[in-house]
């Protein structure tokens, strides 16, 4: 008789609008000094390590996962808390997903920001983001949030087990090809990275 599989145990989640999330199972937290080469503004990205040392914290990642392999699902919160570089608002890391067909859903819990996307062949979006606002990313996005506010940014997050993170695409194309800065206004505005050379998009 074959063994019958194993079955993953349901998870009962608390979503806190501060992005604590009560029943995860993993988590992690970007700090400053990890963040090198993100911020075009070199100058000001060295003035933040001067004045807020290396383990400033940017961002944390609290998920939870049950099971893994296709069907899995990662759901989780960002909470990326406000900054400037330069006119450079704070971001995240960014990504394309290792798989790069796989899809995910961000939605807004607090805060202000955009959702910064670019596709493989030279599109860019950039999505305000606010209390209740959600965006379904295809597959083959490059993606980033970045906080234009002066509270954190919390967002919930979905997406496949399975896909994985290639954060490695944006800094061997020079950045984005779009960086999201302040307007000079008290909004924000997108300005062309003169840097960016194009993404090269691995097999899937």
């Amino acid at each position: 008789m074959a063994a019958t599989p194993s079955i993953a145990e349901p998870g009962a989640l608390l979503v806190g609008l501060d992005g604590a999330l009560r029943g995860r199972t993993s988590g992690y937290q970007k700090r400053l000094g990890e963040m090198a080469g993100v911020y075009r503004d070199a100058l000001a990205y060295a003035s933040a390590i001067t004045e807020h040392g290396s383990d400033h914290l940017v961002y944390r990642v609290e998920e939870h996962r049950a099971g893994s392999g296709a069907g899995a699902l990662i759901i989780g919160t960002s909470t990326l808390l406000p900054g400037r570089y330069g006119d450079e608002f704070a971001v995240t890391r960014g990504h394309l997903h290792r798989k790069p067909d796989r899809a995910e859903l961000y939605h807004c819990l607090s805060g202000h920001g955009v959702l910064l996307l670019e596709s493989v062949d030279g599109q860019s979006r950039a999505v305000a983001l606010a209390q209740g606002a959600a965006v379904h990313v295809p597959g083959h996005w490059v993606h980033r949030s970045v906080n234009t506010g002066d509270e954190p940014l919390v967002t919930l997050f979905c997406y496949p087990e399975d896909a994985g993170q290639n954060y490695e695409i944006i800094g061997a194309a020079g950045g984005m090809a779009q960086l999201v800065v302040d307007d000079g206004a008290g909004g924000w505005t997108t300005r062309a990275n003169p840097d960016h050379r194009g993404y090269q998009e691995p097999a899937a």
